[in-house]
């Protein structure tokens, strides 16, 4: 062990735990740890608000499947990250917060940017933790991280008074980290896996809703090989776009609110459901009355307290995804329980040619928008989304060939998270071409993270679906507020193009799908950031819809 100041045992445990990247602002209580980080070859990349730099670390997480770390300082700082906490946590990413505080002799008193910030997220986190001496500084970290990608991934605060930055003391890097209540269940109990086999291997109509805990365990070659084995079409959670290439002839697309139609009607009349990582959102169950009504449902998820939790299911899979899914098709096989029926298959081919997607590519429209940016991206790139009109359409219509590949805030549903998640998603993966997907209402809440991407030479896309409304809120009261418009409409004296081009971005306007199809060719091959502003119709809906209380096949198609 050697004697050393906090803040310098911080930073040489980020070293030796891998980190590379850190987002963040600095602020006073940070001042000891930002010193030290000018010896380190950690990448510091500073933010220009805190909630930019928590969607960064998340993007970050996402795009390498290592903990994003974030760094801010107390009082403001700290809760300006809240959102992205909890973003990261509903979403099951390894993100990892630290934050800065008043030493410890002031806590309790009120004193200047002091807040209760362990308080504040003890309920949008894994867990957290306050350092109070030096000397734990390392063990901390070492948790923080370890705790934030293991199991569900989740998000992780640790809270560090500036007294203990400051303060020497002996060090020990390589303390061992554990948590009596904290024991991880990767390995499925044998017996769970022979029944779920059993019931899956006997079933006549079988189909699977993959979610995200299938791509944050790399368990899409293992659910693609399950899906063949048993002919079973597949859907996936919003999470779970991906899981299974959009081109496979099994793959449905996704399920639930705005699912597509041959996912909304094939998957309640399944006889047999297996759903993997995926923890039955109300947004894709739609009404539970109407949610596989006949079915048998395998729950495999490596939470045990979501398995249960909204649906019953007739056995479990408590483990990892990739684990189980593997031991599934090795069990499925040795039993030669391979399902070869061929009314299902038949009935699965003919549903899916009888849905009718427009094809009029001339049109301005949000499908064509999306369809445009998926033929202008190599097959790898990276794609973020903020929430709203333009997430669905994109959530309908973007093909997504490998998993991971499309990212997006779906449990907390956070407008302004696309732009700074690009951003650390391209820190993540330099050599990716990385684009996000964006609203009017979206983009104006985070575009100043522009000045990040820009200045850090961290050069991404940004389309903008510019319909001057808040679109899906619009949306639901054209079609349930008998079209009374009420606080959606974003007429500002704003043009993004042009705002763009103030951080040294390239921005323009597109009017046409020839000028927008002209405008992502260049921008993708261009080394630097570019804005693009599609002029939206205002009054287009996203479809299909589920109407809300209503089950899966209670799809809206039209006007």
């Amino acid at each position: 062990m050697a004697s050393m100041t906090g803040a310098k045992a911080y930073v040489k445990a980020l070293e030796k735990e891998g980190v590379t990247h850190v987002f963040g602002i600095t602020g006073a209580a940070l001042i000891p740890i930002c010193d030290e980080m000018l010896g380190s070859d950690i990448r510091y990349i500073p933010g220009v608000h805190e909630q930019g730099s928590a969607h960064m670390a998340d993007g970050y997480a996402r795009a390498s499947g290592k903990p994003g770390v974030v760094q801010v300082t107390s009082g403001p700082g700290a809760t300006n990250i809240v959102t992205g906490v909890a973003t990261a946590q509903l979403d099951s990413s390894p993100l990892v917060a630290f934050t800065g505080q008043v030493p410890m002799g002031m806590v309790g008193t009120d004193a200047f940017q002091e807040v209760d910030i362990i308080g504040v997220t003890a309920s949008i986190t894994k867990w957290n933790h306050q350092v109070r001496e030096a000397g734990r500084i390392p063990w901390a970290v070492k948790a923080a991280l370890q705790v934030s990608n293991t199991g569900r991934k989740g998000a992780v605060l640790i809270d560090i008074p500036k007294n203990v930055t400051t303060d020497e003391a002996e060090m020990d890097f390589d303390a061992p980290v554990g948590f009596p209540g904290y024991q991880p269940r990767m390995e499925p109990d044998p017996s769970e896996l022979e029944w779920a086999a059993r019931v899956l291997g006997e079933a006549e109509r079988p189909a699977i809703i993959a979610g995200g805990g299938v791509i944050a365990s790399g368990a899409a070659p293992e659910l693609t090989a399950l899906a063949e084995l048993l002919n079973a079409p597949t859907a996936t959670s919003l999470m779970g776009k991906g899981a299974i290439p959009s081109s496979h002839p099994l793959s449905l697309g996704l399920l639930g609110m705005h699912g597509r139609t041959e996912a909304n009607y094939l998957i309640p009349d399944t006889d047999v459901l297996l759903v993997a990582g995926s923890r039955f959102s109300d947004r894709t169950t739609g009404a539970l009355a109407g949610f596989a009504p006949d079915a048998k449902i395998i729950h495999l998820d490596i939470d045990k307290s979501e398995i249960d939790k909204n649906v019953d299911s007739v056995t479990k899979v408590w483990g990892d995804a990739k684990i189980s899914l593997s031991r599934l098709v090795k069990q499925i096989k040795a039993r030669r329980m391979q399902n070869g029926n061929g009314d299902w298959a038949k009935r699965i081919e003919e549903y899916r040619k009888s849905v009718e997607w427009p094809d009029d590519a001339s049109d301005l429209t949000g499908p064509n928008v999306i369809k445009a940016i998926r033929k202008a991206l190599p097959g790898d790139a990276l794609v973020t989304t903020d929430v709203g009109q333009h997430q669905m359409w994109a959530a309908i219509h973007f093909d997504v060939y490998e998993p991971g590949t499309f990212m997006t805030s779906g449990g907390l549903g956070t407008m302004g998270w696309g732009t700074p998640a690009a951003i650390g998603a391209k820190a993540a993966k330099p050599e990716r071409t990385v684009l996000n997907i964006s609203g009017d209402g979206s983009f104006a809440m985070t575009e100043n993270s522009l000045a990040v991407a820009v200045d850090e030479d961290l050069p991404i896309v940004v389309v903008v679906f510019n319909n001057r409304m808040l679109g899906m809120v619009a949306q639901w009261q054209r079609l349930f507020m008998e079209g009374r418009y009420s606080a959606v409409h974003r007429d500002y004296a704003l043009d993004f193009a042009e705002l763009a081009k103030t951080y040294g971005a390239h921005g323009v306007r597109a009017e046409t799908m020839k000028e927008l199809n002209a405008e992502l060719r260049r921008a993708v091959d261009a080394d630097y950031t570019t804005v693009i502003d599609v002029q939206i119709d205002p009054e287009e809906n996203v479809y299909p819809m589920i109407p809300p209380g209503m089950g899966l096949k209670d799809i809206l198609t039209k006007d």
